[in-house]
Formats: C-alpha cells, structure tokens, sequence
C-alpha cells in the first residue's frame, strides 16, 4: 500500500479485508508521522462505518477518532488521530496474541 495523501478509501473493498488494511494504513501513517488521518467508508446502511470504528477503537494506534464534518465527507468518512510516535515507545505496533 503506497498512500498518496493521509486518506484510506474504502469503496470497493470487502468488509472481510477492513482489518488488514486498516493495519497497514495505520502503520504507514504512523511512519510518515501524520497525526490525522481520514477512512472514507461511505454512507451507505453505515454497517462499514460501524465495522470500521469497532476496529479503530481497540487499535493501539488510535488515540480517538469521529465521525467527519460536512466538507469532509460527513456520516461517510471519519477522522482518526493517531498516538504520536513517542508514545508508542513501550507499545508493541499490534496485539500481542499468546502462543
């Protein structure tokens, strides 16, 4: 994945695939030190925006996230604030899962 702006757009992928690329996403706006970024997962029935925060809000790389304005996309993107660098220091990148 090579993002050309701090934007993910979700249109045309499948709902089975939104936690590795959200992944990926966020790990590559974390090394380009972006501090916001915006997933645009459309309006639709809002079943990708729900599928799309309940991901964001366990992700430890997300220190908040809402929903976006009106000139940014409204009840169809939203905005999330990534945890700075520096605070990541003592956090592994992704869960740890047990062996």
């Amino acid at each position: 994945m090579q993002p050309e702006a701090n934007e993910l757009d979700l249109h045309g992928f499948r709902p089975r695939d939104l936690g590795a690329l959200l992944d990926e996403f966020l790990a590559l706006a974390t090394e380009h030190s972006w501090p916001e970024v915006r997933v645009v997962h459309g309006r639709g029935s809002l079943a990708m925006a729900r599928s799309v925060h309940a991901i964001l809000a366990r992700h430890p790389l997300v220190e908040s996230f809402s929903l976006a304005t009106a000139p940014w996309g409204g009840h169809g993107a939203t905005w999330v604030r990534l945890r700075p660098k520096k605070a990541l220091g003592t956090m592994p990148p992704f869960p740890i899962t047990k062996p």
